[in-house]
């Protein structure tokens, strides 16, 4: 056999060592992306609390789910305002300081301050009302910088928890409705109660908080005002003091309904609105592409699908109410 010539020689060794190179950057590209630690930030404008009943503990669960263990490939930074939204921003600072890979928003005040610290670190949002109006993203279907994740519709359901009232308590004069002048998307919520309240014929009287001594003030001013109703509207401080709102409802008898449903387990009388915890299992999801390479610009927005309706029987016979058939059928949960 004839032998190779040393320039033929050396042009296979040439390619076998470009073979061998190009088989290796990728394994070791893999190799180094599943040894790698990943450093997620949870920014939430509440309390967070017990990860095993609070919605919140659906993302981590999510990240198992996918691969990701906390201690092992994972990190989660934890930080809450504990419902002060003046501390959000420095909260998001110190997020962006760490140099964390994703930050993960709860509620329109966290993806806020989020965006204002940094607009090259991803951002997901688990919550937050009207996106776009707000300016979070240019639009659902492009978001179009470093924000995307998941929205609520708890703003576009104003006239809809309106009806619910007026379909348990008939000819409402006067309704209550308590926003957090903190919460930028409680505009939309607002206009779209009053455009219900034009057409039924109610008077709406506009109520804020931004603590628990305000809430239990404004509810004192629902008493002083006549009001025969209240819409608690979707907001972080008011889903950690979800108590205490349902409390002073009964207290000063006041039929009420909330976005959040732990609000009728707390003994409110009713509540519309999707599952939370289903929006922070997806932003799992979200943070899973994001980490494999994949730019918040070019994911869209998704919006929840399904909504549900619980009612408290047992809050509706204290207030001397009889819950309508109608109410009864639709329901997803009657709690007796």
């Amino acid at each position: 056999m004839k032998s190779e010539s040393p320039r033929l020689n050396a042009r296979r060794k040439l390619l076998i060592a470009l073979g061998a190179g190009a088989l290796a950057a990728p394994l070791g590209s893999f190799a180094q992306q599943q040894s790698k630690v990943w450093r997620v930030g949870f920014l939430a404008a509440r309390h967070v609390d017990s990860l095993d009943s609070d919605f919140f503990g659906a993302f981590p669960r999510g990240m198992r789910e996918l691969g990701y263990v906390e201690g092992k490939n994972l990190v989660i930074e934890w930080r809450s305002a504990d419902g002060q939204y003046e501390r959000l921003p420095a909260l998001a600072a110190d997020l962006v300081r760490m140099r964390v890979d994703v930050i993960v928003a709860a509620g329109a005040p966290a993806v806020s301050a989020a965006q204002k610290a940094t607009s090259t670190i991803s951002i997901v949002m688990g919550t937050a009302g009207d996106p776009v109006g707000t300016g979070f993203v240019k639009s659902l279907a492009r978001p179009g910088g470093n924000i995307t994740g998941l929205s609520d519709i708890t703003s576009d359901l104003g006239s809809k928890l309106l009806d619910l009232l007026l379909s348990m308590v008939p000819k409402l004069s006067h309704v209550a409705v308590l926003t957090n002048p903190g919460n930028s998307s409680h505009a939309t919520i607002l206009m779209s109660i009053q455009a219900g309240a034009r057409t039924a014929g109610t008077n709406i009287l506009y109520l804020t908080a931004r603590n628990p001594q305000e809430i239990e003030n404004a509810f004192s001013i629902m008493a002083q005002k006549n009001a025969r109703a209240v819409i608690v509207t979707a907001d972080p401080l008011f889903n950690q003091q979800v108590r205490l709102t349902a409390e002073l409802a009964a207290k000063h008898r006041l039929p009420s309904i909330s976005g959040f449903r732990q609000y009728v387990e707390f003994g409110g009388l009713m509540s519309y609105g999707q599952d939370f915890a289903d929006n922070f299992r997806r932003a799992a999801a979200y943070v899973d592409k994001i980490l494999k390479g994949a730019k918040p610009a070019d994911l869209p927005v998704e919006q929840p699908t399904k909504l549900e309706l619980f009612i408290n029987r047992k809050t509706a016979k204290m207030l001397g109410l009889t819950v309508p058939q109608s109410l009864l059928i639709s329901a997803d949960k009657v709690i007796e």
